[in-house]
């Protein structure tokens, strides 16, 4: 029996129970879904394409830059207007697109600071509007990062969102204990080492403050992690305080559960496979990566570009002759499809190295 058997939807966005239920099988049997942060249709495709491949679910993501991206580079971010509008289309894109895969997808936003809150307001405005008309949210999931605020903060005005959230059945990830590094504009390259991992109270107060809201949360909690990739042995991972926090919140609660828990890891690219395989023992149903996928992409244009260089000089003309076309070089199509199929490659590896491969 696999995740398929769980699910009401078997293909495209999946959303609400189904949600519930795919997170709670992968926690039951070690294997934790990437999520993929996809700026085009291009990536979008990329992703789809190997979880495909693979017989697996997948989850894409859109950060608050990525759907800035979505909407054009030329159009004002002012209010945040082009991250909801590309928000907004690039879910109805995937939403439209999905099914023809034939897996299912979880549907997200990534980080959402306190300064992007306005974005996440607009998407949920969208999701509501959304849920009127179809009895289900736009997204399937949003993840609001207020790690840098003070802890009360943090949890207060999560649970906050987390009650609006509710009554759509819509997944809610949230972040304690900031993750390192700099991606997409949001940048703790400086901050304390100390501030990098996560308490075990703060895990309990979250879990108590959110539970009689929704079963429908995660937590993303920092041990160690850093966003972008650093060399061998400059950062320190320690999943085993995963393990710590679910039994601590194990024992406070009395749950019958050995992990109550579902865990996010923020920042994995670069990281090694015995490290995902830790931190998904210890209930890690997501992993984040994105670095990695930004590199394999550009892998494939680079390499079709430096061994076509001679092809790509002009429209006519190229070492089989000076009145040959290069139309079939030079065309987007073309080389835009070879970073496709090397970051759908590297997703391949991903989905291997957090055992998602075969899980349908």
């Amino acid at each position: 029996m696999g995740a398929l058997e769980q699910l009401t939807r078997k293909s495209g966005v999946i959303v609400g129970d189904d949600v519930l239920r795919l997170f709670e099988y992968a926690k039951q049997n070690n294997f934790a879904i990437p999520a993929i942060n996809v700026t085009s249709s291009s990536t979008v495709i990329s992703s789809l394409e190997a979880a495909r491949d693979k017989n697996c679910p997948i989850i894409l993501q859109l950060s608050q830059g990525g759907a800035a991206y979505f909407a054009g580079k030329g159009v004002s971010n002012d209010g945040q207007k082009a991250s909801i509008a590309g928000g907004i289309a690039a879910a109805h894109y995937i939403r439209s697109i999905a099914p023809t895969y034939g897996i299912p997808v979880i549907l997200h936003t990534d980080h959402c600071a306190k300064k992007l809150l306005p974005w996440l307001d607009g998407l949920l405005d969208e999701d509501e509007r959304y849920f009127k008309l179809h009895g289900e949210p736009l997204y399937s999931s949003h993840m609001i990062d207020l790690s840098e605020e003070p802890v009360d903060y943090n949890i207060q005005t999560t649970a906050a969102y987390l009650k609006r959230a509710a009554p759509m059945k819509q997944w809610l990830e949230m972040e304690i204990g900031i993750t390192g590094g700099e991606e997409d504009g949001v940048n703790n390259e400086s901050v304390d080492n100390n501030s990098l991992y996560t308490q075990p109270e703060d895990i309990l107060a979250i879990y108590n403050t959110l539970s009689p809201i929704s079963p429908y949360f995660s937590i993303a909690a920092g041990f160690g992690n850093v966003h972008g990739v650093y060399k061998p042995g400059n950062v320190r991972l320690h999943p085993e305080l995963l393990s710590k926090h679910q039994a601590y919140v194990k024992e406070k609660i009395g749950s019958a559960q050995d992990k109550p828990v579902f865990f996010v890891f923020h920042g994995g690219s670069g990281s090694s496979k015995a490290e995902y395989k830790e931190a998904i023992d210890y209930g890690v149903v997501k992993v984040n990566v994105d670095t990695d996928m930004q590199y394999a992409y550009l892998s494939g244009v680079r390499d079709f570009i430096l061994g076509k260089k001679d092809y790509l000089m002009a429209m006519v003309g190229n070492p089989d002759g000076e009145d040959k076309p290069n139309k079939k070089f030079f065309d987007p199509r073309v080389w835009v499809r070879e970073g496709e199929k090397s970051m759908s490659k590297r997703v391949q590896v991903a989905l291997e190295d957090f055992n998602t491969a075969g899980q349908l």
